[in-house]
């Protein structure tokens, strides 16, 4: 065989079995835990943002009205 076809095909090879190996379906799991729990934050900040604005604006109304 020619040189470049044998280069190609042990090339190929090597990428399929980098494609079949489980560490890159490990570091995807941690990806998407990852982006979970940010998102968790994300949701779990925003509920405390508007819980304390709305504090905030009670204690606001009733310093006013005093």
């Amino acid at each position: 065989m020619y040189p470049v076809i044998t280069y190609l095909l042990l090339s190929l090879d090597l990428h399929r079995d980098r494609a079949r190996r489980e560490e890159g379906a490990s570091a995807v799991e941690w990806v998407i835990i990852a982006a979970i729990v940010v998102g968790i934050c994300i949701a779990v900040a925003a509920i405390l943002s508007s819980a304390l604005e709305n504090e905030a604006g009670e204690i606001r109304d009733e310093i006013q009205n005093q």
